[in-house]
């Protein structure tokens, strides 16, 4: 089998992929992510924000943690700091699907401190969460 050079084949724990039609990052993480893999995965993801972003476009991510577990200290910080760049940056929605409640607490956490709850929301399905990122209206509705 071969890897074409995708993030998946590396990283199994992650993957990245972009819709550039319509700005949209879609994430996936699995499993125990360790912070050496955690940066990896930050640092890919922010290089696709950043492509969209300088087009001039809103920057939405799909981000498909439902097989991610609760993850060390170290990975959360990076996490974070991530998610703290990325609304600097200027992203506009971020849509969770998350899998188990201990894991949705750690995010919860980490939203709040980095600033990215304004545009977080947390989905049942894959579809509610592609519907509310098309949405064209920026406000965003209260939780």
């Amino acid at each position: 089998m071969s890897s074409r050079g995708s993030i998946q084949a590396r990283f199994p724990l992650f993957q990245i992929k972009v819709d550039q039609p319509n700005a949209l990052v879609e994430i996936t993480l699995k499993g125990a992510i360790r912070a050496d893999e955690m940066q990896q995965f930050v640092e890919q993801c922010m290089e696709e924000a950043r492509v969209l972003a300088a087009q001039g476009r809103p920057v939405r991510i799909l981000a498909d943690l439902r097989q991610l577990r609760t993850t060390s200290p170290e990975a959360a910080e990076l996490l974070r700091q991530a998610q703290e760049s990325a609304v600097k940056m200027g992203l506009k929605r971020i849509a969770e699907l998350v899998g188990s409640e201990l894991t949705a607490l750690q995010l919860n956490r980490i939203a709040r401190s980095s600033g990215m709850e304004s545009v977080l929301r947390r989905f049942e399905t894959e579809e509610e969460a592609r519907r509310w990122l098309r949405e064209t209206n920026d406000t965003l509705d209260a939780a």
